[in-house]
């Protein structure tokens, strides 16, 4: 059946911008967030246990890290960046891993991570950065806060992301540069906490990240949502024994994106098979009715059922491909 005229307008409208700005020389990256100067952070030795005292120096060190960067920024004049620093070296914050440059890059810990039996980490999506970097906080402490004691979220901010709107966010070249690290973040936090199960919780394009990410990954779960896709065309090509789940907000403009991939000789445009469909073959939990941003909102439904993957036992799928309302 013909898809109705609105869809494939919106179809051939969004391919003519995915080849557009496949093309496209962005012009305003100089005055961006990674304009922002920070000096290297201090180096530190690989942490080799969790121990309270351990991670305690660690983040001690970390925070050390921060005070030099908001001071930076001061400096520069960027007195947005300086604030967002000062908040992030607060008392009771607790990073992993902190550095400036180049945009930002830290893992924060909620919870006690020391005494984790379950852990999860959130791989955020295009347009996170330290100046944005209060939504992806507070989804980190809301997900703490719904799972309770025994359990560990960390944010992981471990890669230069897309701004939403650029031809960077609908290529997969961002995430081939961040899956390495990522590999590496989780498998140092499987050798300080090896008895916890770890799930990793993709938003957006943190999903083509994940996706990038997942073979070999020793993780019990992989949960999408908000999700373009993620450059394969099936669960199973992402080569996990993990169980890969997905859901999609009921107002999620990004349902109304095509699921195109095109393979252009210097790129590919676009990531493939919607991750809530039936060929995709993820399990399905429900994403209850909110937007983009509203996954991990307090109290949600989606909130909920995270959380529930992450706790286990998992909640309930909804067959592949249903509406979520």
């Amino acid at each position: 059946m013909p898809s109705p005229p609105r869809t494939s307008r919106l179809r051939r409208g969004l391919l003519a911008a995915l080849v557009a700005a496949s093309v496209a020389v962005p012009v305003a990256g100089a005055a961006g967030p990674a304009a922002v100067p920070a000096p290297a952070p201090a180096a530190q030795a690989p942490l080799r246990t969790a121990a309270p005292e351990a991670l305690a120096e660690r983040y001690a060190a970390t925070r050390a890290d921060i005070r030099a960067a908001e001071r930076a920024a001061a400096a520069h004049g960027d007195r947005r960046r300086a604030a967002a620093l000062r908040a992030m070296a607060q008392p009771g914050r607790r990073f992993l891993t902190f550095d400036g440059r180049d945009g930002g890059r830290s893992a924060e810990v909620f919870g006690d991570l020391a005494h984790a039996e379950r852990i999860a980490v959130l791989v955020p999506g295009a347009g996170m950065d330290f100046d944005h970097y209060g939504r992806l906080r507070d989804g980190g402490s809301a997900l703490h806060q719904e799972l309770g004691e025994g359990t560990a979220v960390v944010a992981w901010l471990g890669y230069r992301t897309p701004a939403t709107v650029s031809p960077a966010a609908l290529t997969p070249g961002r995430a081939a540069q961040a899956a390495p690290a990522l590999r590496d973040f989780v498998g140092e936090l499987r050798g300080l906490r090896p008895g916890a199960n770890t799930t990793l919780l993709c938003h957006s394009y943190g999903s083509v990240v994940c996706a990038r990410a997942a073979h070999g990954l020793p993780v019990r779960d992989i949960v999408l949502y908000g999700s373009p896709g993620t450059g394969y065309a099936t669960a199973a090509d992402l080569r996990t024994p993990a169980t890969v789940w997905a859901g999609r907000g009921g107002d999620d403009w990004i349902g109304e994106v095509p699921h195109l991939r095109l393979r252009l000789p210097f790129t590919d445009i676009g990531f493939g098979t919607d991750p809530v469909s039936p060929a995709f073959g993820a399990r399905i939990f429900e994403a209850g009715d909110g937007g983009h941003s509203d996954y991990l909102s307090r109290g949600s439904v989606p909130l909920k059922n995270i959380a529930g993957i992450v706790a286990g036992p998992a909640p309930a799928a909804a067959p592949a491909g249903e509406r979520h309302a």
